[in-house]
């Protein structure tokens, strides 16, 4: 079980979560991320607010497992999309979901929980992963665990290739934010087993702030990019 859940956790896992910078390539551009402890700053906002949204939603998606197949995945997507206020962000979750789901499938082609998901033309990358994780035997605090990873990871290696950063330093930074991050997580599964055992999506959290949303946004009208996001 642990080997599996660990390649869910790996960079190298084909999943296209390489071909984005978590929002770090808009505010390069504008001058508002130079430096590592920009970056930290900036991972620490994130955790705090969409880390705790993606956690929740991914911690949901692996408790669903005792409802498959009844699960009703489009609802939960559906509270997914109403908490991602740009039309950018909620394409780029469902890019990086639909990517996911097509290596999952293949990894655990009878999982019912990522077959049910087929029924979602692009699910979110949160729902996917949750999936994923219980699919390889995980629980739902580590699938919380693994979309928090993911979204400090995937920003810190694309400001380290858009910025030069000694990557030594950047690991430091993400070292030093992971109290923060297993806080959020532990926060994130909890709410989660409420709403699961409620059945109401009403009470998963819709915590953000308007700078990423607004750089999303942004970035999606430039012509020429590095990164998809």
């Amino acid at each position: 079980m642990l080997t599996s859940v660990l390649l869910l956790a790996d960079s190298r896992l084909p999943s296209g979560g390489h071909g984005h910078s978590g929002g770090v390539e808009a505010l390069v551009e504008r001058g508002l991320l130079a430096d590592v402890n920009d970056l930290t700053c900036f991972l620490n906002g994130r955790v705090r607010t969409a880390g705790l949204v993606v956690g929740a939603f991914a911690a949901v998606a692996a408790l669903s497992r005792q409802e498959w197949p009844r699960w009703d995945w489009e609802r939960w997507d559906a509270a997914l999309d109403v908490r991602t206020t740009s039309s950018a962000l909620r394409e780029v979750s469902r890019a990086q979901g639909s990517a996911l789901r097509r290596t999952v499938r293949l990894a655990w082609p009878d999982d019912p929980g990522l077959r049910g998901l087929d029924d979602i033309d692009q699910p979110h990358h949160p729902l996917v992963l949750g999936a994923a994780v219980a699919a390889a035997g995980g629980g739902h605090e580590q699938a919380a665990a693994l979309a928090v990873h993911h979204l400090v990871g995937g920003a810190a290696a694309a400001a380290v290739r858009l910025l030069g950063l000694d990557p030594l330093r950047v690991t430091a930074a993400q070292a030093g934010l992971a109290p923060l991050a297993d806080d959020v997580t532990a926060q994130a599964a909890s709410i989660a087993a409420r709403a699961v055992a409620d059945d109401d999506s009403d009470l998963l959290p819709a915590d953000t702030t308007p700078m990423p949303e607004i750089m999303a946004e942004l970035h999606a009208a430039e012509e020429v990019t590095l990164f998809a996001s």
